[in-house]
């Protein structure tokens, strides 16, 4: 007869998952309680009220469950909270002075970190629901569940006054995944802010994204205006937003807490070289294929190839180099109107001459009327 094996004491399962996690490549490894924050409901609630969520409908329509882990799931008794380092090994804001370039946030220039994480954190929930018998959900920023604070509650860091986890062993480069368990699992302890004085955050985004310090208004944030939003940029971010293709690094890049960033290759994603210094002028002549080649894998993808040339035709008319013109001139034929009117913002940033000459009739067959009025706006 075949005996069934031990079920193991919570502390030795937990010792066993964390030594797991570790061989998996996760540097953070952190347990909370599923009803550890009970004033995540009201500080959402402040969020949406506040509109500071912009066009993310899905937060608001989410509300109830985002802002309580047993709204979502009744039966979760613990969360597992894992941070996996992605950290680069140079400085990512270099680039920005480099005006015929595109600047990719680090997190998208190597494959969907979904995808990277989700396999590895159901490898370690299956070991936790064969161990245990209990069961498991597996969650990475596909569902309503508020993995920033939660990981703070775990002790993998707290909040930064740039509202990103902030690690002392990695900085603010950290991807967040949760396991949610039936479990009753041993706690961590919560991690207190150690920000201090420190505002270099709020002092370096370009938009003044930041109400305060711990709260941020996506709709001024030059990450959510390149990657979630989907009409057209406002005028007053485009020339901020410089060659920020997708994403901004800006606030995460220059916290002090990064210089104690682990460098251990195995914990960390490379970069794809191709998607560290991209030319903007090769990424304005990509097609829809080419496009979807390029970034096949790459968080990229999910943009769109139309909001993609959007980005990069804002950062053409921010680079001040007049050989990029035929490029931007081909786009005031777009199909799609987000690309024509941001083709004709880049063309009168580059030269306000030729735009004048060409206004009249462009204008005159134009039947969007928010196309249309980019020929006349007040760029300056």
């Amino acid at each position: 007869m075949t005996m069934a094996a031990a079920t193991p004491s919570p502390d030795k399962l937990v010792a066993e998952l964390r030594a797991r996690a570790l061989a998996l490549g996760f540097g953070s490894f952190g347990i909370t309680p599923a009803d550890a924050r009970p004033d995540l409901p009201e500080k959402l609630a402040t969020a949406i009220d506040a509109g500071w969520h912009g066009d993310m409908d899905w937060m608001a329509e989410t509300a109830e469950r985002r802002g309580s882990p047993n709204a979502l799931w009744p039966q979760a008794r613990s969360i597992i909270l894992l941070g996996y380092n992605y950290g680069p090994t140079s400085d990512p804001l270099a680039i920005l002075g480099e005006k015929s370039l595109g600047s990719i946030s680090v997190y998208a220039r190597n494959r969907d970190y979904h995808e990277i994480i989700k396999g590895k954190l159901k490898e370690l929930a299956g070991l936790l629901a064969r161990r245990s018998g209990a069961e498991v959900k597996v969650f990475v920023d596909t569902a309503p569940l508020m993995e920033k604070p939660l990981a703070e509650a775990a002790g993998l860091g707290w909040q930064g006054k740039h509202t990103v986890l902030v690690s002392r062993e990695f900085g603010s480069w950290l991807f967040l995944g949760a396991i949610m368990t039936s479990a009753e699992l041993p706690e961590d302890k919560p991690h207190a802010e150690s920000c201090g004085k420190c505002t270099r955050c709020l002092d370096i985004c370009p938009t003044k994204a930041f109400p305060a310090p711990f709260q941020l208004d996506a709709r001024r944030c030059l990450a959510y205006l390149s990657v979630e939003h989907k009409g057209q940029i406002p005028l007053e971010f485009r020339t901020p937003m410089g060659n920020r293709i997708y994403g901004c690094d800006d606030c995460l890049a220059v916290c002090p807490w990064n210089k104690f960033a682990s460098v251990s290759r195995e914990a960390k994603l490379r970069a794809r070289e191709d998607l560290e210094r991209p030319t903007l002028a090769d990424l304005a002549r990509l097609d829809d294929d080419g496009f979807r080649t390029l970034f096949a894998g790459s968080p990229v993808k999910r943009i769109g190839h139309a909001r993609f040339l959007r980005n990069v035709l804002i950062g053409i008319g921010n680079s001040g180099d007049d050989s990029l013109k035929p490029l931007v001139e081909a786009q005031l034929e777009a199909q799609d109107p987000l690309v024509r009117g941001v083709a004709i913002w880049a063309l009168r940033r580059l030269d306000p001459a030729r735009a004048d000459s060409l206004a009249l009739a462009y204008s005159a067959r134009e039947s969007d009327s928010s196309v249309k009025s980019e020929w006349t706006v007040d760029i300056s």
